[in-house]
């Protein structure tokens, strides 16, 4: 299949916290085509844009925060032209502006058409990265779907998030199919185990329990229960041009590089 692979970064922020041209070279030396940003980690710029022309390594995309992009679209985007992204992510929405509370979720939905214009117009594809709670239903319809419906093909395209996707009870290459032409970039993330309240640390929510219930963890790909062949056969037909892996957490017993690793590991069997 002719995707190029892609890790997002934040699978292995601590690595990336202390050394971030050694991590974007184990990155690379693992088979890796690009990197999607989750956060520059106080790095300027400029050396992010030179490492990785250096290393090889295509700086696909950034996930950027929702809010900031609200406030001043323009200046938070400006660092990722010069580093050269070519999707601009909203990795979320707030808790308060989710489909859960209709009417804040179509404001919401107003301001993203407004920050894919001003993308559009400096260069970059608004991507939206979904969890599973966009799989609430708004007057009949799924929040992920109405927002598609709602903001213009021409101002936002999909990330979706095949993980996340499955715990919200609906087939993921199914899903990627139904955006078909609007999926330049799918999301590949493993898991074991059931739906549970602890299940976000990737976007600062944090549980009140000790410690992760022991029926759920994400897993390198390909070592849980997503059916990634169906997946990737499903991402070719959609038209999509990269696949992402990512790990909110490593998991059995390795560090996050490892994880990483075993991932494209095994995406090179399924000849990707």
């Amino acid at each position: 299949m002719n995707f190029k692979v892609g890790l997002q970064l934040y699978s292995v922020r601590e690595d990336l916290k202390v050394d971030l041209e050694g991590t974007l070279r184990a990155v690379k030396a693992m088979g890796y085509d690009g990197v999607e940003f989750a956060g520059l980690y106080d790095n300027d710029p400029e050396k992010i844009r030179d490492l990785c022309a250096e290393l090889g390594l295509e700086p696909i995309a950034a996930h950027i925060s929702f809010k900031l992009l609200c406030e001043d679209p323009v200046a938070t985007l400006a660092p990722y032209k010069t580093i050269g992204i070519r999707y601009a992510v909203l990795p979320f929405l707030p808790g308060n502006c989710r489909p859960a509370q209709p009417e804040a979720f179509r404001e919401a939905m107003k301001d993203i058409e407004r920050i894919g214009k001003v993308a559009k117009e400096m260069g970059f594809t608004l991507l939206y990265h979904n969890h599973d709670f966009e799989f609430v239903r708004v007057d009949g319809t799924y929040g992920l779907d109405l927002l598609y419906e709602t903001v213009s093909a021409e101002y936002l395209e999909t990330e979706l998030d095949t993980c996340w996707v499955r715990v919200a009870g609906e087939d993921p290459a199914e899903y990627v199919r139904k955006y078909t032409g609007r999926a330049p970039v799918v999301h590949l993330k493993d898991y074991f185990g059931e739906k549970s309240e602890n299940m976000y640390e990737l976007i600062g929510v944090k549980s009140t329990a000790p410690a992760r219930p022991a029926n759920f963890e994400f897993r390198p790909v390909g070592y849980g229960v997503q059916d990634f062949p169906s997946i990737l056969a499903a991402s070719k037909d959609a038209g999509a041009e990269w696949v992402i892996v990512e790990q909110d957490q490593p998991s059995m017993e390795l560090s996050a590089l490892e994880c990483a690793e075993k991932s494209r590991t095994y995406l090179k069997t399924l000849g990707v």
